[in-house]
């Protein structure tokens, strides 16, 4: 069975907990703090294999955890870092979290990380100093990144081979390549994309072999547009069309339109044409057909073959070698002319992780609430054990620091005024050890 698209849940691994210990030493009246710190969760990465063809087990196993790190220890022991998660995807999966790419995996050996694990917390013996000789206080470990994720794959080609049903696809990719898709006198054999090497002059050009196209498929007709994303990645199209077609014209048409109304885009890839089947065909009829071809599609070759006869095919593959080739100089070129001298104005990824921002409301019980939003404040908040006095005292004296408690003063909070920090609540008044 072959799936191409898949949704999974992912979890990267929590962080371990740091510890609150301090030193037992015969002799020694009071110890310091010994307590270690939380390991590292472990993350989610995916590893592109070109021996994994579809996206089929994930269908069956839709969750992937990473493990959690281990929590940290007496005698300043660290915890063992979470166990990173390896999920090897085929060449050519695309990776979307609520509906933006955040990861594209092309070559094969090629490694993302998907999920990051959390940070782990804090001992605390990381918080002595010289005016806090016993801390009681350690940090809890940061969860790691979950979110839904969507799964796609689009095959990676440099040729793709489009038509409609029973066009002789199939019969020219097995002739060309190693490939063994299923041939039969009928359409809609293939169901399925298959891929194949062909060696042409010492050089392999990769062809992708796409189920056959019908009008209406770009709106679900037929097998309808599930499988055009794979032809999205190919350098150049082989359109290929039965010699016997009755109006060639017309059925040339009918694909391009299909490929329009999926992606405009599919309509400036170049292009190929070859009539099929031509074996024991009359010469002035084929030349019929080519011309017919030739004012329909504007200047595009056009040429005759028989996959069965092997008639042609070398011309063919000759021919799509040299426009892959002329494909990726363009893009080679293009890449090099981009002007990314631009200018722009945007926050440094420190000022990001600083800054902040302070908001009031009242929530429905009518209780007043100033709510904090920040990447770094609501990173500290996360790891706050609030069950640890001195843990909390710690937040808030980060909060004096940073100005936050100082707008939310400005804003109209007062000590026992209710902050929100991410799921956190407490307020401005710092507790003192009974």
């Amino acid at each position: 069975m072959f799936a191409d698209t898949a949704k999974v849940y992912i979890s990267a691994g929590k962080g371990g907990n740091g510890v609150v210990s301090f030193r037992h030493e015969i002799y020694v009246d009071k110890g310091g703090p010994d307590g270690g710190d939380g390991g590292k969760g472990g993350d989610v990465v995916f590893l592109a294999s070109e021996n994994v063809n579809t996206l089929i087990d994930f269908r069956y196993k839709p969750e992937l955890k990473a493990k959690p790190g281990g929590n940290g220890a007496k005698q300043n022991k660290r915890g063992a870092g979470g166990i990173d998660l390896i999920v090897k995807v085929p060449v050519g999966t695309m990776v979307r979290r609520a509906g933006k790419v955040i990861a594209d995996l092309t070559e094969n050996g090629q490694e993302v990380i998907i999920a990051r694990g959390g940070r782990g917390g804090f001992g605390n013996a990381h918080f002595k100093s010289s005016t806090r000789q016993t801390p009681r206080m350690a940090e809890l470990g940061e969860q790691g990144e979950i979110f839904d994720a969507e799964l796609e794959l689009k095959l990676l080609a440099d040729v793709g081979i489009i038509g409609f049903p029973n066009a002789g696809k199939s019969t020219f990719l097995s002739v060309v390549s190693n490939a063994r898709p299923e041939i039969a006198d009928y359409a809609f054999t293939t169901l399925t994309p298959n891929l194949g090497v062909a060696v042409i002059d010492g050089h392999d050009l990769l062809l992708a072999d796409v189920p056959g196209l019908i009008e209406g498929a770009s709106q679900g007709k037929g097998l309808g547009d599930a499988f055009l994303r794979h032809i999205e990645r190919t350098e150049v199209l082989l359109h290929l069309i039965d010699a016997y077609t009755d109006d060639i014209a017309k059925s040339y048409q009918t694909i391009r339109l299909e490929l329009a109304s999926y992606s405009p885009d599919l309509l400036s890839r170049p292009e190929i044409i070859a009539l099929t089947k031509t074996e024991g065909m009359d010469e002035e009829l084929i030349a019929m057909q080519k011309e017919k071809l030739a004012e329909s599609a504007h200047g595009v070759s056009v040429y005759a073959i028989s996959s069965q006869a092997k008639q042609g095919v070398t011309e063919v593959l000759r021919a799509l070698r040299k426009a892959v080739d002329e494909a990726r100089a363009v893009v080679s070129q293009y890449t090099a002319d981009e002007d990314d001298s631009i200018p722009t104005i945007s926050l440094s990824a420190t000022d990001q992780k600083t800054a902040w921002s302070v908001s009031r409301e009242v929530d429905d019980d009518g209780v007043e609430v100033f709510n904090v939003h920040g990447e770094k404040i609501e990173g500290f908040a996360r790891r706050t054990n609030f069950d640890q006095y001195e843990a909390v005292n710690r937040l808030r004296d980060i909060m004096r620091k940073t100005g936050i408690t100082h707008e939310l003063t400005r804003q109209g909070a007062i000590g026992e005024s209710v902050v929100r920090i991410g799921r956190s609540e407490f307020t401005l008044l710092e507790q003192r050890d009974d």
